[in-house]
């Protein structure tokens, strides 16, 4: 898997109209991991990507008169069965951290890449998944020379209190040994 242009190769690519230039497009120095699944711990749908291009419909499922109004977006999304989906270049600001600070750093949405794992913080990810994220996190550590493994981390982290995912489920041991 290579980066051209700041978008991976060999994955599916996609728009969305939410994200914005960032303050110095050079500062990717953080890795974000969050999971998603709408509704909630409902899969293969088309209803993230709806999320991610304000098209959400309020009569499809009570959950999302809550929610379609949000203008997010993340830089990639992994499947359940590892389908990867980029929705921003790396060099452009996706709207995914929110109120975020990261060593006392606040906006993280400036100087990060955010990747969706579609699941739930309580339900185990599946092995397709933690291969596809493998190889793209190596992909853009090789890529991005302000990134390390150091540099990953997951939304609950950046966000405390106000955010929970990728969550208990989420083993980052097994990342980090597909990484070496």
């Amino acid at each position: 898997m290579n980066i051209i242009q700041h978008r991976l190769t060999e994955v599916t690519q996609r728009t969305t109209p939410n994200f914005d230039e960032r303050p110095d497009p050079e500062d990717i120095s953080l890795l974000v991991i969050h999971c998603i699944s709408l509704p909630p711990g409902e899969f293969e749908n088309d209803y993230i990507d709806q999320l991610f291009n304000n098209q959400l419909k309020t009569d499809t499922h009570p959950y999302f008169k809550d929610i379609f109004q949000l203008t997010v977006s993340t830089h990639l999304l992994i499947k359940r069965n590892g389908l990867c989906v980029q929705y921003v270049p790396f060099d452009k600001r996706a709207w995914h951290a929110g109120k975020s600070s990261h060593e006392g750093r606040e906006r993280c949405n400036d100087f990060s890449i955010g990747i969706e794992l579609e699941g739930t913080e309580l339900l185990e990810y599946t092995e397709q998944q933690y291969e596809q994220l493998a190889k793209v996190v190596s992909a853009l550590l090789k890529t991005y020379p302000k990134l390390s493994t150091q540099r990953i981390t997951g939304h609950s982290d950046i966000a405390p209190g106000r955010k929970t995912d990728p969550g208990a489920s989420f083993d980052w041991q097994r990342l980090l040994e597909r990484l070496k």
